[in-house]
């Protein structure tokens, strides 16, 4: 467990002071809320066919709370509180829904050890604010998270999890040219531009650069994803950092032909997102749009999830600030 000591050597001197007060809030529980407790045992572990543990926007960052929502450095001990809940559980794996940072690339060294305490396997899916880091940093968030591919699927009982970079079409995480060594930026900026450009003169509310959306190459491998799932008689679960429905300003900007097809699909059960640190809920054509809540967002309280699946149905035990739900499917 984080303790006041191991957390200060994890972040620089500058920021120390704010660690330590966010510790010392943790140490003395001076905080109310049961923070982790779930408000009611909702499942029946015998009908369990597998769980898994759903952690969204940790967004950590060694420095103070915007004095608002954000407190940044309290998700170290919050994502070692949780991580140590889940150790506990008897999940297949985890997944973290993006944002694992707030910004800074040296972020990622005082978090990502925390993550190596989890007894399961562990799955990132990318966000905006991962790449709120240097430019010559850009091309190495991959490879420091340890994923092979910014998307990718794997498989478990029956259901196939495919996890998108919502990232892939952006104005920040495609790479920048360098004017000086005669090097052009990626052509995704372009794209991106252009696409951010038509949804303003649109008037969409999701027309903000902090969003992004999926290249053409994504879009054609999660089609073939999709139909392999059919053959295979799958159920699918997408993971994604950015919400597609139901309409919010953090949608990713091509929202409407991701929707349109995975809508087209009757195996497609669910879709989990994070990005709107709120939470949000919707569902479509059978489909559960499920947005989880934000963990940066209090000084006090966590937010997380574990989920079981059984035949008919997906069950979210929140924890924290993140609600309960029973989803039939």
């Amino acid at each position: 467990m984080i303790t006041r000591r191991n957390l200060i050597k994890s972040i620089s001197i500058a920021t120390a002071s704010t660690a330590i007060a966010a510790v010392s809030a943790y140490s003395n529980n001076i905080y109310k809320e049961n923070h982790i407790v779930k408000n009611t045992n909702i499942t029946n572990k015998q009908d369990v066919i597998f769980s898994f543990g759903v952690i969204a926007d940790p967004q950590y960052a060694p420095i103070p709370s915007n004095k608002e929502t954000r407190f940044y450095s309290n998700s170290l001990w919050k994502l070692d509180e949780c991580i140590d809940f889940f150790n506990k559980e008897n999940l297949h794996f985890s997944v973290t829904l993006g944002d694992m940072i707030d910004r800074h690339y040296q972020s990622y060294f005082d978090i990502l050890p925390i993550y190596n305490n989890l007894e399961h396997k562990h799955y990132f899916v990318l966000g905006n604010h991962d790449y709120e880091i240097a430019r010559d940093y850009i091309k190495s968030v991959t490879k420091t998270l340890g994923m092979k591919n910014n998307f990718y699927d794997f498989s478990i009982e029956g259901y196939r999890f495919i996890v998108l970079d919502g990232n892939d079409v952006s104005l920040f995480a495609p790479q920048k040219g360098n004017e000086y060594l005669g090097i052009p930026d990626d052509p995704r900026i372009a794209l991106a531009s252009e696409r951010l450009k038509k949804l303003k003169e649109n008037g969409a509310i999701n027309a903000q650069p902090w969003n992004g959306s999926l290249s053409e190459r994504q879009f054609e491998w999660l089609e073939n994803k999709l139909k392999e799932t059919k053959d295979s008689k799958e159920k699918v679960i997408i993971l994604c950092h950015y919400p597609i429905y139901p309409e919010n300003k953090h949608n990713m900007w091509d929202s409407e032909r991701i929707l349109s097809l995975l809508t087209s699909y009757n195996n497609v059960v669910a879709y989990f997102c994070g990005h709107n640190h709120e939470g949000n809920y919707g569902k479509l054509s059978g489909i559960h749009f499920v947005n989880f809540k934000g963990m940066v967002e209090t000084p006090t309280s966590n937010a997380f999830s574990t989920v079981d699946i059984t035949n008919n149905k997906l069950i979210i035990n929140g924890y924290g600030l993140e609600e309960n739900r029973i989803l039939d499917i």
